[in-house]
């Protein structure tokens, strides 16, 4: 088995049972993905360890700024060093030496970062300081890493079609088939969490037909509107076989998008091919600033941004409080603390199943290169919180590659049960008979 699975603190090592127990996820009533900055990255996107590797490298004098001004510390100054590849099973790591100083690199928040600088021009502006031209260019320079990270391919922005016959959204298009698919009549549509700003999701699901409700209504004007999320499509028309499955799928973009654009306190979303003329413009150097929303800023935070945001995180706790629910993480690295809270808090419900997709994981629950909310999640050792590891295997590739397809397993769930139930003695089998 190629994929290293913990659930309730014990490995699972038969890779049958695991996509059983996948399979009988995905009919729970409730199903959900939680996505981070790594499930974009087969379709271009950036890790926020590349993502700041990337900026320290192209952007020194800006990093000495940030540091001398207190916004990031040393060890976040420093280039982190690349992640170690994981341990085979069984294997044994190798402590380091002691006596051989090893240089130790953290990564900042670029949300909490950015938030921080955003409050000091504000202050710096009504001083009249002399730090407040520096300060500008560097917040320009953070917002030009976060942006060519989240653009994927500028291609996809102004082909007619999106990125209808890219190859590298395969995966994505597969996850969301594989669950709408697995839907049985009555049972609502899956919903998708994303911390990303990219289109990943939205144009993977266009290219399959798939209706995605994201908080906005309008045709030509699309303004946020949260009672969109209580919305469903379905088959008025369909009998038989076509009654299963579902139609659309929600997305809750938890930080925003390229595509959001605040107008008199209402945050709209516009055509990717308007939004990609003034990000293009921007990353060129022509414009100074981007009016689309990508991150949140404190100068509008308690007005549009805060709305937005805090309707999106309660329909995310909305979502885990459910009965019989079904979470499935991916590529998210646990660096928001708001959103570990929510899941943290979300396991006292005692129908909630989590899974997490970790390549870092090797089989250790106590590694200390695991981020610290999961090494505390594990440490609860709950049979609903389950933990997938795998090494070199891709974010989305692993999930595609492990979600069992609806065709097969509703023709053999009854052949893996049967494999996974011991088989009970003659004489028990006449006692019930």
């Amino acid at each position: 088995m190629s994929v290293i699975a913990y659930r309730g603190g014990k490995p699972i090592s038969d890779e049958v049972e695991f996509q059983a127990y996948l399979a009988s996820l995905l009919r729970l009533e409730n199903v959900g993905l939680l996505l981070g900055a790594g499930a974009s990255c087969s379709a271009g996107g950036q890790t926020m360890r590349t993502l700041w590797t990337s900026f320290l490298a192209k952007n020194a004098a800006e990093a000495e700024w940030l540091f001398s001004q207190k916004f990031i510390t040393e060890d976040e100054k420093r280039l982190p060093l690349p992640p170690l590849p994981p341990l085979p099973p069984g294997a044994v790591p190798i402590p380091p030496n002691p006596f051989i100083p090893v240089p130790v690199a953290s990564l900042p928040s670029f949300e909490v970062l950015l938030d921080k600088l955003e409050i000091a021009i504000l202050e710096w502006e009504r001083q009249g300081s002399q730090e407040l031209a520096q300060a500008q260019k560097v917040r320009t320079a953070l917002f030009k890493a976060v942006v060519n990270a989240a653009k994927l391919k500028d291609e996809w922005w102004t082909s007619p079609l999106g990125a209808d016959l890219a190859n590298e959204l395969g995966s994505h298009r597969s996850i969301l088939q594989k669950l709408t698919a697995a839907r049985q009549p009555g049972q609502p549509a899956p919903w998708v969490f994303t911390t990303n700003y990219d289109l990943a999701i939205e144009w993977a699901a266009e290219s399959v037909d798939l209706q995605v409700i994201n908080g906005f209504l309008g045709v030509h004007s699309r303004r946020f509107s949260p009672q969109s999320f209580d919305l469903g499509f379905r088959n008025a028309q369909a009998k038989g076989e076509a009654r299963f499955g579902v139609y659309n799928i929600y997305l809750a973009k938890l930080h925003g998008s390229l595509t959001w654009k605040e107008v008199d306190h209402s945050l709209y979303e516009v055509p990717a091919s308007e939004a990609w003329r003034d990000i293009d413009r921007f990353l060129d150097g022509c414009e100074e600033t981007l009016g689309y929303m990508v991150l949140p800023r404190a100068a509008k935070y308690l007005q549009t941004v805060g709305y937005v945001m805090g309707e999106l995180l309660r329909r995310f706790a909305e979502f885990m409080a459910r009965p019989q629910t079904a979470l499935i993480v991916n590529g998210y690295g646990f660096g928001d603390e708001h959103i570990n809270r929510l899941i943290r808090s979300a396991l006292l419900n005692p129908t909630l199943q989590v899974v997490v997709y970790l390549p870092e994981f090797n089989g250790d629950p106590a590694a200390p290169a695991l981020p610290q909310t999961v090494r505390r999640l594990l440490s609860l050792q709950s049979p609903r919180l389950t933990i997938v590891g795998g090494g070199s295997r891709a974010y989305t590739s692993a999930l595609a590659d492990d979600l069992p397809d609806p065709t097969v397993y509703d023709q053999e769930l009854a052949d893996l049960r049967r494999r996974l139930m011991p088989e009970k003695p003659d004489a028990e089998e006449d006692d019930e008979l």
